[in-house]
């Protein structure tokens, strides 16, 4: 089983329901155990600012998905979810995004996914969540901890907490 590192963010309709149903759908998958997951952040929008704050969380999980798989299951929670990929806007409104952060640690780039998550070490709407997760994981591409990575942000950006994620696994 590999260690996997989700992050979770939606800002359309009810954010916090769209959170809570794709760890819900995530934890219902016979492949897909979820180990621990933060708290909800509100965060501002990060690259196209006129749209509306985001609800973000974190959740650790073990998997019998390859990264190749897992990104696919995502992807049909996203759309199950309601989620509208436009690809001519790179940042936009969105019911419900799940990213890959980091898949053990492995590191690979490939059109479709890389990992770990290149520019996760620089969003603290990202690195927030995942203090509470595991602020000790490494990073296996700049050999930092989370809490490293996080005290080395340039201009983090506010992040506030919202409420918990109900730990019922």
């Amino acid at each position: 089983m590999a260690r996997v590192f989700l992050s979770l963010g939606s800002n359309v309709g009810d954010r916090l329901v769209n959170i809570q149903q794709a760890v819900a759908s995530l934890g219902m998958c016979d492949k897909i155990k979820i180990v621990k997951s933060s708290s909800f952040y509100e965060t501002e929008p990060w690259g196209n600012k006129n749209q509306p704050w985001f609800l973000n969380a974190a959740v650790a999980l073990d998997t019998d998905f390859s990264c190749e798989e897992l990104l696919a299951y995502c992807q049909i929670i996203e759309d199950k979810l309601g989620r509208v990929r436009n690809t001519k806007e790179k940042w936009q409104e969105r019911t419900i995004d799940i990213d890959i952060l980091m898949y053990d640690n492995l590191i690979k780039a490939t059109p479709k996914l890389t990992v770990p998550h290149p520019f996760m070490h620089e969003r603290a709407f990202v690195l927030v969540p995942m203090l509470e997760v595991k602020s000790d994981l490494i990073h296996p591409v700049f050999n930092k901890t989370i809490n490293e990575l996080y005290d080395e942000l340039d201009n983090p950006e506010d992040v506030f907490l919202y409420g918990t994620l109900p730990q019922t696994f």
